[in-house]
């Protein structure tokens, strides 16, 4: 597996996966074939993640290509990043507790035998230790494959899901704060309470091809139980007041500027914002921190190509400035922390139109949001 980090590469992976992978992706999407077989599935999140590419330009190709009822399931499996993203934007607080949850977790998991075998791959479980070795060689994991893992980690080998959180966070290309820590609640069964996801024997031997033998499971686990009830909080989304000549900051989740519903809008400067290790809760793998640095590179000259002033800032350097900022709203995560922790109260956000639109409807669950799509698409892609 390998991700080039550009916009060229997002939109060449799109169009192969297109013209060569969607007519059978829902029947197929389901097998993971391993690591050096990609071909039923799209392997666009680590760009989707990034902005590199967005939700509304691969479901117009989609279509553009095959109807939607062909489409379906694979435009359900675009816009789940979308719903999770509404639903953590509407209960940001379901983000901040889990970081409290975590810093005490890993103080009393530093030392635990079966955590320590377990982020080291050296489990009694096959197929958990070569998707343990897939993530950290290839920073990416089958959809499914992720399914699987949290259940081990959390019924069979018995770990807090928040540390499994965090170590998918660290070590995948495509990790989101929403959809990755709300699909670790969904599996352990407090996302929807007392709904678990268990992984089994025959379906990792089914779906797998049979690459694995003797899967030994817990198969008959008891939901994880946390009585805390989030509160809807509608921050209402709007946008700040645009005048020309502004400086825009785009973060990690916005990059390509090009495809933005402000790349018409006259900014004095663009700046890219890095957002190291060093003021992260969550530390990255260094390739994971490279591959989003490449991404700002690539942008960075693409914009200059075409005479707009842009370049990369630290972080750090938002604070240095007192006068007013723009910026292409971060989303619940390590970035908008940033933000709210220093204070910044000088930087005002402009938000997606789909995200504006779509964020509505994420107040229930997932399958509520889906009756909803057609008019997403109504909205954005006829």
């Amino acid at each position: 597996m390998h991700f080039e980090p550009s916009r060229e590469a997002a939109v060449s992976k799109l169009n192969y996966f297109i013209n060569n992978g969607l007519n059978n992706y829902s029947k197929l999407r389901n097998f993971d074939f391993g690591s050096e077989d990609r071909s039923n599935i799209s392997c666009l999140s680590p760009y989707i993640t990034h902005g590199i590419i967005s939700e509304i330009e691969i479901i117009k190709k989609s279509l553009n290509k095959y109807s939607f009822l062909i489409n379906e399931k694979f435009i359900q499996e675009v816009l789940w990043r979308e719903y999770w993203k509404g639903w953590l934007e509407l209960r940001p607080k379901v983000w901040s507790d889990f970081i409290i949850d975590l810093n005490n977790l890993k103080q009393e998991y530093n030392e635990n035998k079966n955590y320590i075998e377990a982020i080291e791959g050296k489990t009694n479980i096959e197929c958990f230790n070569t998707w343990i070795n897939e993530l950290k060689n290839d920073n990416y994991l089958h959809n499914h494959a992720r399914m699987w893992f949290a259940s081990i980690w959390i019924f069979t080998l018995g770990l807090p899901w928040q540390l499994g959180a965090e170590f998918f966070m660290k070590y995948l290309f495509d990790g989101d704060s929403a959809s990755n820590t709300l699909g670790w609640r969904w599996v352990a069964g407090v996302q929807t309470k007392g709904k678990n996801y268990v992984a089994s024997e025959w379906n990792i031997k089914k779906f797998t091809n049979n690459r694995f033998k003797n899967i030994k499971l817990n198969e008959n686990p008891i939901p994880v139980r946390d009585d805390r009830n989030y509160s809807i909080i509608n921050n209402g989304f709007v946008n700040a007041n645009l005048t020309n000549n502004q400086d825009l900051l785009i973060f990690e989740n916005n990059l390509f500027f090009e495809e933005s519903d402000f790349k018409d809008q006259s900014f004095k400067n663009i700046y890219f914002v890095f957002n190291g290790n060093e003021t992260r809760q969550i530390k990255l793998d260094e390739k994971v921190i490279n591959f989003k640095k490449s991404l700002i590179d690539n942008q960075i000259i693409n914009l200059k190509s075409k005479s707009l002033k842009c370049k990369m800032i630290n972080i750090h350097d938002i604070k240095n400035t007192k006068e007013s900022l723009l910026a292409l709203y971060p989303s619940v995560g390590e970035n908008l922390d940033y933000i709210n922790s220093s204070n910044l109260k000088n930087i005002s956000f402009l938000y997606r139109k789909i995200d504006q639109y779509s964020w509505k409807y994420c107040n229930k669950g997932f399958f509520n949001f889906k009756n909803y799509i057609p008019k997403i698409i109504k909205e954005f892609v006829n």
